[in-house]
């Protein structure tokens, strides 16, 4: 294509991008038929509406199996209105903020949709948090009640001098385990206690606390009132930024949720049936992609959602699954490749799946077809970030007419616009290289009491800069290059750290790798990689030797250093940034 064609190309793409104008969205040809090019935002008034409705829908179905136990749509929509009752009853009112540490339990749902049920605020919080992290977050949002399970309560002792918490529902694995008599929960929380011994001592105010079970039954000798909840209300205050400086609360509306599970179900529901799916749920509900596309999008499917507590387990996983059958995952690219690494998983029937989805880091190539190899399901790669309820791209999902793994993060979601960004504020031309921009009704309305962070993301026409460079082709289809500030500077030349770390993933002795830039006197910056040894024989030479072949001489790493393990957050993304601190202090 020419430069004056290009041009041309990219004049058309912008104002249809600035317009609105449909016919500009060169991405929409490549839409599987029948997703549309926009969604209904005005379908659902809050998540609260959707809810209710999915529970009516499917009040008989099975809506949640944990540790072998299962909870039905109309099971979950009575605990759900008793928690909220319970919450109105100790003052929590509209617009407060109630934090929730909790893994993926039972308990995690009902304290989800509780909350919103009552018109408070989501605090979602994680809970491998340190007591420095987590005193951060609580005084930052303000939060004044907690949900929390009592394997972390030692943590919230020391977090709580800092915050303004003035009530406490604590709760234990089992607790809403094997129905009224909770036998088989009882039993379960004193192995937990006392042969695991994974509730660490803790003195929390009695005067604070309620057990979950009690709040439960208090709140069903109260008459729960239902509270007017408009899409521009915020739903959840969830942070983000950890691993790059201080943790921003995104402030996402009912709006952005409601439209991004549109955007999603939009572009999944014509490849299912009407037979009940069954997805598999190993990242937390918590964290935003999961919560989204687990939690809610199969919510409105009347799914099955099978949640498991501890993904990084994976014995104990697979010896949950045993009886399963999945007709649908999502992870990220480690924990696909963890269960790759599972020999027993590996020899399950994958015929039922239907969805493999991958998010939240670049998807290893290596690890995309080898999940292929053995399940015969494509991973069907997206890109999203919790300023945006996550979801801005997906590939097209088609599983009459399956595809490999193509490396490219998809096009962009129905309602959605996607731009590149030149460094000096102009916009790259369709092939160039830019900082990706999104604009689209799933866009946060902010950070949290910071005014001046969100100016500097979100521009006055709504464009949020995402900090990724990313590239578009002339079907819409965009190709993730990496983090701006993950790129590494080698004597003028720019190195991105995916591409050294799928190179070097393609060796066949290598199991995990990260790569990072650290300071050199004559280069500026030199690559340094740290790489987790499928094979202990391997060497650094070979290493390098495999990157010569393969690499650029500037992008060849100097430095190889062997670890047992990379430092990853709780969904499995690795933390460059804590092997560049690392690096510097040694």
């Amino acid at each position: 294509m020419t430069n004056a064609a290009a041009s041309a190309r990219m004049n058309a793409y912008v104002q249809g991008a600035q317009g609105g104008d449909e016919a500009e969205r060169i991405w929409l040809k490549s839409y599987v038929p029948g997703v549309p090019a926009d969604i209904d935002l005005d379908a659902y008034r809050s998540i609260n509406h959707y809810f209710d409705e999915c529970i009516g829908k499917f009040r008989d179905r099975t809506a949640l199996v944990s540790i072998g136990s299962e909870m039905s749509y109309g099971e979950l929509g009575h605990k759900v209105e008793a928690f909220a009752a319970y919450l109105q009853s100790i003052g929590v009112k509209k617009g407060d903020r109630v934090a929730i540490m909790l893994p993926n339990l039972f308990q995690y749902p009902i304290a989800l949709f509780g909350t919103l049920k009552a018109g408070a605020i989501v605090v979602n919080v994680n809970p491998l948090y340190t007591p420095r992290e987590l005193a951060h977050q609580l005084k930052d949002s303000g939060a004044e009640t907690i949900v929390i399970l009592e394997n972390f309560a030692h943590t919230l002792e020391k977090a709580l001098p800092e915050s303004a918490v003035k009530r406490i529902v604590l709760t234990e694995i089992g607790d809403l385990l094997g129905g009224r008599i909770n036998l088989k929960g009882r039993v379960l929380n004193r192995v937990v206690r006392h042969v695991q011994k994974m509730v660490p001592a803790h003195r929390l105010p009695h005067t604070q606390v309620t057990r979950l079970r009690a709040a439960l039954d208090q709140g069903k000798r109260h008459v729960f009132k239902p509270v007017e909840v408009a899409q521009e209300d915020l739903a959840f205050l969830q942070y983000t930024g950890g691993t790059t400086g201080v943790a921003k609360g995104a402030m996402l509306t009912n709006r952005n949720i409601i439209a991004n599970l549109l955007q999603a179900k939009a572009w999944a529901e014509g490849q299912l049936t009407d037979e009940i799916e069954t997805v598999l749920t190993p990242l937390p509900l918590y964290h935003i992609y999961s919560l989204t596309v687990n939690c809610l999008i199969f919510l409105g499917l009347g799914g099955r959602n099978i949640l498991i507590a501890n993904p990084r387990d994976t014995q104990r996983m697979t010896m949950i699954l045993r009886k399963e059958q999945f007709t649908g995952i999502t992870a990220v690219s480690t924990l696909f490749s963890a269960f790759l690494e599972n020999e027993e998983f590996c020899k399950r029937d994958f015929r039922p799946l239907k969805l493999s989805m991958a998010g939240g880091m670049a998807m290893s190539r290596t690890v995309a077809e080898k999940w292929k190899k053995v399940t015969g399901n494509s991973v069907v790669e997206g890109y999203g970030l919790t300023e945006c309820s996550p979801i801005v791209t997906i590939n097209p999902i088609d599983i009459s007419k399956p595809t490999d793994f193509n490396g490219s993060i998809g096009v962009p979601v129905p309602s959605t616009y996607v731009r590149m960004r030149r460094d000096d504020g102009t916009w790259a031309e369709i092939g160039e290289a830019g900082e990706l921009c999104v604009r689209g009704p799933q866009v946060m309305r902010g950070y949290w009491q910071r005014p001046e962070e969100t100016a500097r993301v979100i521009d006055a026409e709504g464009w949020l800069c995402t900090g990724d460079v990313g590239v578009m082709d002339e079907r819409g289809f965009i190709r993730l290059i990496d983090r701006k500030k993950d790129m590494i500077l080698v004597s003028g030349f720019n190195v991105f750290p995916n591409e050294v770390e799928e190179v070097i993933m393609m060796h066949p002795d290598v199991l995990e790798v990260a790569a990072i830039g650290v300071p050199d006197e004559v280069a500026g910056e030199r690559v340094k990689v740290f790489v987790v040894p499928r094979n202990p024989s391997l060497t650094k030479e070979a290493v390098i030797a495999h990157c010569r072949a393969n690499l650029t001489g500037y992008k060849i790493p100097r430095q190889v250093e062997f670890r047992e393990d990379l430092p990853k957050s709780i969904v499995g993304k690795i933390l460059r940034r804590e092997l560049r601190d690392q690096s510097t202090s040694s």
